[in-house]
């Protein structure tokens, strides 16, 4: 019911944003923008606490699972994993890159907006250098990080904060149990406010039908397309081949039981606020809930195949040729080395644009190059976004189904068991999952 409901908005925001662009009714367009930014906003709140509570509830629900040595094995095979589909999803991107050529021959006459122009400069200055993400990734103070809404700070912290206070064992009981119901609380908001996904996807889709129409598509429509195909292929051909094969999980059954959140991703366009969704869904799929409440918040901030993978190399073949430059063989290893080595950079709601930046920047391309092609494709991001983070999300529970098949955490009981719906637990709250080992 969910699902038509989300797919059922999108059309009819769509409409909505089609009739207001062509009657020029400002106050249809004003609407549509006012419940779209309404939406976003009440799912941005609950981000940073959301990434920081998860992570430290999830290291130490791994205590349920074994020993130090076992939860340093699953956090070792779950980055591998993350960099093996990484590594895949690159090379993915480079290929359908080579073979749509994206911004070859110009975009006859396509020029950027000057706002679009001005955001690509300031990002190019902010974003676009290693050194600024080694240094940002330390905060200057814990609640610096947090009243700013650095999330890859927030990161860093909970991960420190999270594995110190396993270290410690019942003495930190009451600093995780304090934090588990935090976590919980912050789950049972997200719940109410995925409720109201279709009436936000109506707004987001509507406005910016209206605000760009055509934009969206014809201008930059080999380089959209090509991001597209990229991620459809990860999505429906990779991934599919690592569950049957790696995983002995049903590609059927996965999007069964991982459709929604795939779709609510698709929406909203963040992995962070699809959270409580992604982690059901692998619990859904018969992932024992201690490791799923570790792997998946892990994955919302680092395992972005769509946004840091495909996405920076197709980008990078299109910023190249506008400039009119051949990329040459270490160039292209240099893409594969950054969506592998990288994938730290993209946490946040920015992610897109980090992974972007440090790719062009690390292969050599010119700073006013990037700066055009990021201000060209700000124009069609709202539509790429979509197909990004939901190659992301289905990639974050894709993972920990891998992973708990080879550590005997995968129950197949739970797994073909009747399709679950990610919004609803026996106790009919949304979002509210499987409870975590004790401390």
């Amino acid at each position: 019911m969910f699902a038509a409901a989300v797919l059922g908005s999108l059309v009819v925001g769509a409409a909505l944003g089609v009739v207001a662009r062509q009657t020029e009714a400002g106050w249809l367009t004003d609407l549509l923008d006012q419940i779209g930014t309404i939406f976003t906003t009440l799912l941005q709140i609950a981000v940073i606490p959301l990434v920081f509570t998860a992570i430290v509830v999830g290291i130490n629900s791994l205590r349920g699972l074994g020993g130090g040595r076992t939860a340093a094995r699953l956090g070792g095979k779950t980055v591998l994993w993350f960099a093996i589909t990484s590594f895949i999803a690159s090379l993915i991107g480079i290929a359908i890159g080579r073979i749509f050529n994206p911004g070859a021959g110009g975009l006859g006459g396509v020029t950027a907006t000057a706002k679009n122009a001005d955001k690509a400069a300031k990002s190019v200055d902010h974003w676009g250098s290693w050194d600024a993400f080694v240094n940002g990734l330390l905060p200057e103070n814990f609640v610096k990080a947090f009243s700013d809404g650095e999330t890859l700070q927030v990161l860093f912290l909970a991960l420190i904060i999270g594995a110190a206070a396993y270290s410690l064992g019942d003495r930190a009981k009451p600093f995780v149990d304090f934090t588990t119901s935090v976590f919980e609380i912050i789950q049972r908001y997200l719940g109410w406010i995925v409720r109201l996904a279709p009436i936000g996807i109506v707004g987001l889709i509507g406005a910016a039908v209206s605000n760009y129409g055509d934009a969206l598509f014809r201008p930059l429509f080999s380089t959209t397309l090509a991001v597209y195909v990229g991620c459809l292929l990860v999505l429906f051909v990779v991934y599919p081949i690592l569950l049957q094969f790696v995983a002995k999980v049903s590609p059927l059954k996965f999007f069964a039981k991982a459709g929604t959140a795939i779709q609510f991703a698709f929406a909203s366009q963040s992995s962070a606020a699809t959270l409580p969704l992604t982690r059901q869904s692998a619990v859904n799929l018969g992932v024992q809930p201690a490791y799923a409440a570790f792997a998946t918040p892990l994955g919302s901030a680092t395992k972005m195949d769509g946004c840091a993978a495909v996405f920076p190399a197709i980008a990078a073949i299109f910023v190249a040729n506008l400039a009119g430059v051949s990329l040459n063989f270490w160039q292209y290893v240099g893409i594969v080395v950054v969506a592998v080595v990288g994938a730290l950079a993209t946490a946040g709601t920015t992610g897109w644009l980090t992974a972007f930046t440090l790719t062009t920047s690390f292969i050599g391309l010119d700073a006013k190059q990037v700066a055009l092609g990021l201000a060209l494709i700000y124009s069609v991001n709202p539509i790429m976004d979509m197909m990004r983070t939901a190659t992301n999300v289905a990639g974050q529970i894709v993972v920990p189904t891998i992973v708990a098949r080879s550590e005997g955490l995968l129950d197949d009981d739970v797994l073909n068991s009747p399709t679950d719906n990610p919004l609803h637990t026996d106790d009919g709250s949304a979002a509210r999952h499987t409870e975590p080992a004790p401390a």
